[in-house]
């Protein structure tokens, strides 16, 4: 469950970032999509972040 967690919020990191690039290409960088794709991507990093420390500290990960 964990790990499909993570995968989901990576993807849609991935997801994020296309959006940011194709708001600069189209707006070229005048509209406020591309701060608000911002945000989002860094909020969804914070959570990949967290998501990463929990499963490594609780041992739903191995370092293995």
């Amino acid at each position: 469950m964990l790990k499909a967690l993570i995968t989901l919020v990576f993807v849609c990191m991935v997801a994020s970032l296309v959006a940011g690039a194709g708001f600069l290409l189209r707006d070229q960088g005048r509209s406020r999509r591309l701060l608000i794709s911002l945000k989002v991507r860094v909020s969804l990093a914070t959570l990949l972040l967290a998501l990463l420390a929990y499963g490594f500290y609780f041992g739903g990960l191995s370092g293995t």
